[in-house]
């Protein structure tokens, strides 16, 4: 039998039998942003598919047919992937009803690089080719494949000069002592008259926060220092944004007091990446008064805490929560080197008093013993471990939902951040401000694309197999002889991978546990000694 060779530009014929080819197969895709004009009897999505349909008419020689299906999205943005009619499309696709992609423009598949890509996998593992009638893209052939390559990756290197420009210059106006943006905050404005923009003293608020620091000194304690800044009903710096949004004017808490108090802008200076520069805006705060603040805030232990409480391993660090006050539930100890004593106390009495909660202090001990012993109580109760298991079964279900709905989220503000940033780029002043924008943008734009890969990540996690009742009573029964070969901080990761939460009601004296259905998993199938 004989083979007909390839052409080049048309894709690979399918075989009909008896040596003669197949039909191609094209699909056509359109799209338009907003839906004005959907309504009118020819509107832009007709307009797309009758060239799109002339194209393929033109192919007609090589085997080119057009599927009656249509596949239009109209009102949809190119920055997400959760349109109606492309999802259609990739399932015809992953179905093998498609051999072609015919488009009007490449935009109108995608107007993001990374979702661009993602498709032009599926589109090559389906062995499906992709045509852009406008711009002569046509990647039924390496040479047609060419310039499409090319020019992605000359958007994506684009990308990566622009942040690392950007991120010179955000430093070398750091070096000159020029405030680079970002959230002003108490004893200053920004002044955004010149150029570029300037923080400017604000003397009311100025001599607010050298009070606030003559009175930490004179308190001696974050918490006394916090009780008389909201007697006085002093606030958190309160600015109003662009979109007249008002945002912060908070309360002060052991926290944002610590931020404030130790933030060298206070003292005209400006750091960046461990370097400090005199600023150009003018010090609200003596340097020998900041600094007899900073020895205090050493000596009181406010950063050494964290070590010292992970000496003890705490098995509920980042699990225990206080139902009333809806917050973590911090791990502490109190005594001497000889003899001390362990505690987790709610951060809202911690910040704030005790006085505002009932759960401010709870036995670490015991509580932790209690938690544990809901475990072994799984194994022996059959009513309850089907109710966990059914009840882990709906977090999962629940948890897919919110990181699917996340998911489609991410990609449309993907699609709004690119579109910011192309504007951005575009903008040929060399200003500071825009600089600063810019800069701003391209984070955002690198922060959602990491979070979209850890929800990928954990949507590829949580898909596993329903796990059995007599599984997990099997895994309960050796769970004894496994927990007692593990250190305090293996076991503390252990419980955070069967607990998604704890929770302490101070008003009845009780422990709710919430079971993660990925810990049982990884119980029922051995793996509590790797994930310790």
């Amino acid at each position: 039998m004989t083979k007909r060779g390839r052409t080049p530009g048309v894709p690979p014929s399918r075989d009909r039998g008896a040596g003669a080819p197949g039909p191609i197969r094209c699909a056509i895709y359109t799209r338009k942003s907003s839906e004005e004009g959907l309504e009118l009897e020819f509107n832009s999505l007709d307009a797309q598919r009758e060239a799109a349909e002339a194209y393929i008419a033109s192919q007609r020689n090589e085997g080119w047919i057009c599927l009656p299906d249509r596949y239009d999205d109209g009102g949809f943005s190119g920055g997400s992937m959760e349109r109606p009619a492309l999802e259609k499309l990739l399932k015809d696709i992953e179905a093998g009803k498609v051999d072609c992609v015919v488009v009007y423009k490449v935009d109108r598949l995608s107007r993001s690089l990374m979702d661009f890509a993602r498709i032009m996998e599926t589109f090559d593992r389906k062995g499906v080719s992709f045509v852009s009638v406008t711009q002569q893209f046509n990647t039924t052939s390496s040479m047609g494949r060419l310039p499409l390559n090319i020019l992605l990756s000359f958007a994506q290197f684009e990308r990566e000069i622009i942040g690392e420009r950007i991120r010179d210059k955000i430093a070398a106006q750091k070096r000159r002592g020029k405030w680079a943006g970002g959230v002003p905050i108490l004893g200053y404005d920004v002044d955004r008259s010149g150029t570029s923009p300037r923080l400017v003293v604000n003397p009311r608020e100025a001599a607010k926060v050298r009070a606030i620091f003559q009175m930490y000194l004179d308190k001696g304690s974050l918490q006394r220092t916090v009780t008389e800044l909201r007697h006085r009903e002093w606030k958190n710096k309160r600015r109003v944004t662009k979109k007249g949004v008002s945002v912060g004017g908070q309360p002060f808490n052991t926290g944002t007091l610590h931020v404030l108090l130790t933030n060298p802008l206070l003292t005209g200076k400006i750091v960046h990446r461990g370097n400090t520069y005199d600023g150009e805006h003018e010090a609200i705060v003596d340097p020998a008064l900041f600094e007899r603040v900073r020895q205090q805030l050493l000596e009181n232990g406010r950063t050494g805490g964290i070590e010292m409480r992970n000496k003890y391993g705490a098995l509920l660090r980042g699990l225990l929560r206080c139902k009333k006050c809806d917050c973590a539930m911090i791990h502490t100890f109190y005594g001497k080197r000889d003899k001390q004593y362990r505690y987790y106390r709610c951060l809202e009495a911690i910040k704030n008093g005790a006085h505002t909660c009932e759960a401010s202090s709870l036995p670490g001990l015991e509580i932790e013993k209690l938690v544990v012993d809901e475990i072994r109580t799984l194994g022996g109760d059959r009513e309850l471990l089907d109710r966990i298991l059914a009840e882990a079964q709906v977090n999962v279900d629940q948890e897919l939902t919110a990181l699917k709905t996340e998911r489609a989220s991410i990609h449309a503000a993907l699609g709004r951040l690119e579109q910011e940033l192309r504007e951005l780029v575009a903008d040929r002043s060399g200003t500071a401000a825009a600089t600063a924008r810019l800069a701003a943008a391209h984070e955002r734009v690198s922060g959602a694309r990491t979070r979209l890969a850890e929800v990928e990540t954990r949507l590829d996690l949580i898909g596993a197999k329903a796990i059995t009742r007599e599984e997990a009573r099997k895994a309960l029964r050796e769970f004894d002889g496994v927990w007692a070969q593990l250190s305090p901080r293996e076991q503390g990761r252990v419980l955070k991978l069967l607990f998604s939460k704890i929770e302490y009601d101070a008003e009845n004296a009780t422990v709710a546990v919430t079971f993660r259905a990925t810990g049982i998993a990884a119980l029922c199938t051995r793996q509590l000694e790797e994930a310790a």
